[in-house]
């Protein structure tokens, strides 16, 4: 028999080495990763007021998600950087209006390096299981510590503060900002893991990607159910307020230049509406609200502003909160709220804790006046110590002096100390027509849902406005307008989730970033000691 020969196998096929990488396609690997990183900043930028693009956040963070899986840490802090200044250059530029680039650039810069540390700290967790919970963690962190340092923090542009409408809001009602935050954040994260692991695998059906897409979902999920916490119903009756925006003589820094022409506006248009209650076109107010700097002539020390002001609480025969500049018995000046009764004059007062750095007061002023010569421009005014709630007609009406909005332990404190509405008095006129009135009020609007308090926004130029507790907005003004506001608002009492908790959702959703951090860093030394 003739022996067969069997056929010889095919020769194994092999996949070709790749070539050396061109230089077309080595910018192109730089330049995406830091262009998507900008563009994530620049699309949480856009979420912000005066646009109503809640939504824009989460697609934010989708990006920024998505760069950031796998990266090195030093990586990370590169595209952080990037997208920290996407974000925060123009989200600030109100703040050079009238002082020009440089201060607005070097405030950017400072708030752009806590998120380049948080980009580091999310591509360090970004390849545990479950990493956007980690990494939503390492965010709220990252706002955390930029909310309390350098100069008692600047907490402007949380995230929060991107919703005062939409789906996540009511969760500002069970965990205040953190845990509003985090949902947007957590959202974000989790979009941006199913969209990596669709990429990778078209097919993919195993149970990461569906743990992905819960973690997606969750957030909105939790917004939905967190819905019957936010009440708006008046639980010790009502109050009308009255909400008075005198007008400036001109817009910018120099308004302070004509400081009895705003008193004079603020008395003018009180008495404007004076007439009009006793005209019958307006309803008498219960209490009225005058706005920060309302009178940056002191009241104590000069007669005829003192005059002025009780003349108007008396035409208006209710009592007034009267936002004034002042001098201590120390000689240093004090942001003041004035509860001023037509009958007895001068009574409670609320001076300002949270002052604003550079504006109010100047840290390390000799320092700076080598940069520039416009630190003396910035006040020495000195913070108050306490909260204060005015009893105003039998109603508690919790002050919170503008910049001290976006502080979530004094407005916690004011509601905590009896407020049963709160006001957040404001001077505005030195950004002009920027985007910062509006800024404000979407936080001042979270606040509102927050604490389930109405807020009523008493500001010097606009815009003022009356908040409901839900956070929709009732009356508001126009800008550098002269306008009054009148409006019953309902006087509530129950704490919210949010206002019992305090500090501590902040807290541990802290602890959930640092624990992703101990995490990999555990895995590391035993990974090195096996």
């Amino acid at each position: 028999m003739t022996a067969t020969t069997a056929p010889s196998e095919a020769p194994e096929q092999t996949a070709p080495l790749p070539g050396p990488e061109t230089r077309a396609e080595r910018i192109r690997r730089r330049l995406v990763p830091g262009g998507a990183a900008v563009l994530a900043g620049v699309l949480l930028y856009l979420s912000f007021a005066p646009r109503e693009l809640w939504w824009l956040a989460p697609f934010a963070f989708a990006v920024l998600g998505f760069v950031l899986h796998g990266r090195r840490p030093k990586s990370g802090f590169g595209l952080g950087l990037l997208m920290g200044l996407g974000y925060f250059l123009p989200l600030l530029s109100w703040t050079g209006v009238d002082v020009g680039p440089l201060p607005w650039i070097a405030l950017a810069v400072a708030e752009t390096l806590f998120v380049g540390l948080t980009g580091l700290g999310i591509a360090f967790v970004s390849r545990l299981p479950a990493w956007p919970v980690w990494a939503a963690g390492v965010w709220i962190a990252g706002e955390a510590a930029r909310a309390r340092f350098p100069f008692e923090g600047f907490p402007w542009g949380k995230v929060a503060f991107s919703q005062p409408s939409g789906l996540f809001l009511p969760l500002a009602s069970l965990g205040g900002t953190p845990l509003l935050g985090f949902a947007v954040v957590l959202c974000g994260f989790g979009l941006a893991d199913v969209v990596r692991r669709l990429k990778a695998d078209p097919r993919a059906r195993e149970r990461a990607l569906v743990a992905s897409a819960a973690l997606t979902v969750a957030p909105v999920v939790a917004g939905a159910a967190a819905m019957p916490l936010v009440a708006t119903g008046a639980e010790n009756g009502t109050a009308t307020v009255a909400v008075i925006q005198g007008n400036v003589p001109r817009m910018g820094l120099d308004f302070n230049a004509q400081r009895r022409a705003v008193l004079d506006h603020h008395v003018r248009e009180t008495l404007r509406l004076a007439a009009d209650v006793k005209a019958g076109k307006a309803k008498q107010p219960d209490l009225v609200l005058w706005p920060e700097n309302s009178s940056d002539i002191d009241p104590y020390a000069n007669a005829d502003a003192y005059e002025v002001i009780d003349k108007a609480a008396k035409a208006i025969k209710a009592p007034v909160s009267v936002g004034a500049v002042v001098t201590g018995k120390d000689g240093k000046p004090r942001n003041r709220q004035i509860l001023w009764d037509p009958r007895t004059g001068p009574g409670a007062t609320y001076d300002k804790r949270h002052l604003q750095p550079f504006g109010e007061y100047m840290p390390y002023r000799s320092f700076f006046r080598v940069f520039s010569s416009d630190v003396d421009r910035a006040g020495m005014f000195e913070p108050g110590t306490k909260p204060a709630v005015f009893d105003m007609a039998g109603t508690g009406i919790g002050p919170v002096t503008c910049y001290e909005a976006a502080f979530d332990d004094v407005v916690r404190d004011q509601v905590r100390e009896g407020a049963e509405i709160l006001s957040v008095p404001s001077n505005n006129a030195t950004f002009e027509r920027s985007q910062m009135t509006y800024q404000q009020l979407a936080i001042d609007r979270v606040r509102a849902v927050e604490h389930g308090r109405a807020v009523m926004v008493p500001v010097t130029s606009g815009v003022s406005a009356v908040i409901r507790p839900d956070g929709s907005i009732a009356q508001r003004t126009g800008m550098f307008t002269a306008e009054s506001l009148v409006a019953d608002v309902p006087k509530r009492t129950s704490l919210t989730p949010a206002t019992r908790a305090g500090v501590w959702p902040e807290v541990v959703l802290v602890l959930a970033g640092a624990a992703g951090v101990g995490w990999v860093i555990a895995r590391r030394r035993a990974k090195a000691a096996g």
